[in-house]
């Protein structure tokens, strides 16, 4: 099977509305379907504008390039494939976008060294790798905040108590569902 070098996706919304930006093809890496960011995005209409937004596991950086295009305050890409953590730097630039950095790292190290809470949180890590769970517990967050998670059908993850979730939609090969993050007590 052959594959092409660069990949392209299109924003959906907002300032960038149906801009093209290239993502390398990298085994693994596969942009949250233009289907599902609308869903999602229509999910999320009043909660982007101003948010503090963290795209752990950002791939292509579809969701978080989506976030920025619609208003969010700020963005910070995870990503550990060098190549793909290359190409969101090079998009930022094409963007002009000054709102936004990437951490070419592992998000699970990240995320233990960096407890600051985010309004909104995306996370879809590569299917088959059991980083989703890990991801999970090293989140620090606020009562308010949302968490948007993908994952295969048949992972049931441990989510905290304290979540309550919004919105969800199945499909034979995944599922993914918007939390909100209530009060401890």
């Amino acid at each position: 099977m052959s594959k092409t070098p660069n990949q392209q996706l299109r924003i959906i919304g907002g300032e960038w509305r149906s801009r093209r930006l290239r993502f390398p093809a990298i085994d693994g890496l596969r942009p949250t379907m233009d289907r599902v960011r609308e869903t999602l995005f229509n999910w999320l209409q009043f909660d982007i504008e101003g948010a503090r937004v963290l795209d752990a596991f950002a791939g292509s950086g579809a969701l978080g390039f989506e976030a920025l295009s619609r208003g969010a305050k700020e963005v910070v890409f995870l990503e550990k494939n060098p190549k793909a953590a290359l190409q969101l730097k090079d998009n930022l630039k094409t963007l002009q976008a000054r709102n936004a950095q990437v951490w070419a790292g592992d998000a699970l190290l990240w995320l233990a060294d960096n407890p600051e809470p985010y309004d909104l949180v995306f996370l879809d890590p590569p299917f088959g790798q059991n980083l989703l769970q890990p991801a999970l517990q090293q989140l620090t967050l606020l009562p308010g905040a949302l968490v948007y998670i993908e994952h295969e059908s048949q992972l049931s993850p441990d989510l905290p108590a304290h979540w309550q979730q919004r919105k969800r939609k199945d499909t034979k090969e995944f599922s993914f569902a918007l939390y909100e993050v209530g009060s401890q007590d």
